[in-house]
């Protein structure tokens, strides 16, 4: 009997309520939106509430799973996430100009999520097999590599948002594991050039004017200006305690596009107002304080480095979603972890939860909190 009492006393129950009390608001605003327009369309609130559901059961199979398997298959697992981003350049979907799903009848899935997942697997165990507490230019040179490898894949569908955020990963991972102290002043300028590149030959032109727009938003009234300023007037006229779930009048009026999924989080601002998104916000930041305080905890490198990763996607998500909202990041289409619609994105946010509780399970015997 203790066997099976050890693990559920080790598990974090805080990290587990914030993430389902984050995706309980989630579904009520999803369920708002849902009910508040002419023409009721309840598909989204079943697919997050079911997902949430498997989510759950996720995060409890982790007791029996160990994380540290995942180390000896990095590599098979790095290899399955670029099979992943070829297979849908070849097979998936267009939705709003990006081939990047795939669809099974009423369902869709986004690869790049689980991409994200296997290239912090990977990064984490190569950074402890040839790392060695600071890196060396043999481990900086193949985990940039890796990680081009997957953005460029995904820069052809064209996801400009998951691109970034795959190399923001490799940056806040390549931080933690010790960077050279040379590359301090390659990076810069390696960036600089790249960007000059990705800027002429490899963005979109809609994708441009995007980047444009959020510099002089007055250059784009009807297209991207415009769902920012939506934005920003829904997430002012909540005031502090909101005008109510449902009673949103940017989202229930469709003023404001894409407001369950890109935009959920100014929807939460004016249905909840000021103290809904104080709320939400410290739930992110209890969140990313446990996936920190774990990693501290872990019995290994692997373990912390990997922590660190899906605390990195964790914490990349809320800024570049948030930021959209507020008008000072270009819209990229990256959802708010456990509150966005999206079963693809929402299913990866349950499983970065599970491998957190994997790692708890298994720290320091003397660690706890």
């Amino acid at each position: 009997m203790r066997r099976y009492l050890e693990p559920l006393l080790r598990f974090d129950w805080t990290l587990l309520a914030a993430a389902i009390t984050l995706s309980a608001v989630g579904i009520v605003t999803i369920y708002g939106i849902s009910t508040s327009r002419d023409t009721i369309d309840l598909l989204p609130f079943y697919k997050q509430f079911a997902v949430t559901i498997i989510g759950l059961v996720l995060i409890f199979s982790a007791i029996f799973v160990d994380y540290r398997h995942l180390r000896s298959y990095a590599f098979l697992l790095y290899l399955f996430g670029a099979l992943l981003l070829v297979s849908v350049l070849l097979f998936g979907q267009t939705v709003r100009s990006t081939q990047g799903w795939f669809r099974f009848g009423g369902l869709s899935f986004q690869p790049v999520e689980i991409a994200k997942i296997t290239l912090v697997i990977y990064l984490s165990a190569l950074f402890v097999r040839i790392g060695h507490h600071r890196l060396h230019w043999r481990a900086f040179g193949l985990s940039a590599g890796a990680t081009m490898v997957y953005v460029v894949l995904t820069l052809l569908q064209p996801d400009f948002g998951s691109a970034m955020i795959l190399l923001a990963l490799w940056g806040v991972m390549i931080l933690f594991a010790g960077l050279p102290r040379r590359a301090w002043l390659i990076l810069p300028v390696t960036t600089l050039i790249l960007g000059g590149l990705l800027w002429s030959f490899g963005l979109k032109e809609y994708q441009r004017q995007r980047i444009i727009t959020f510099v002089h938003p007055q250059t784009d009234t009807r297209d991207s200006g415009y769902n920012a300023t939506q934005a920003r007037i829904a997430i002012g006229s909540g005031g502090l305690f909101g005008k109510g779930i449902g009673e949103g009048s940017q989202a229930r009026l469709r003023f404001l596009p894409e407001a369950a999924t890109d935009f959920m989080f100014a929807v939460i601002g004016e249905e909840l107002g000021f103290m809904g998104v104080t709320v939400v916000l410290g739930l992110f930041c209890l969140i990313l304080y446990r996936y920190l305080r774990i990693a501290y905890e872990a019995e290994d490198d692997f373990a912390a480095l990997l922590l660190i990763g899906l605390a990195g996607i964790f914490l990349v998500h809320i800024i570049v979603n948030a930021g959209m909202n507020l008008g000072v990041m270009p819209i990229t289409g990256i959802p708010l972890p456990f509150v966005s619609a999206g079963a693809s994105y929402l299913f990866v946010a349950f499983l970065s939860i599970a491998l957190v509780e994997s790692v708890a399970i298994r720290r320091r015997k003397n660690a706890f909190g």
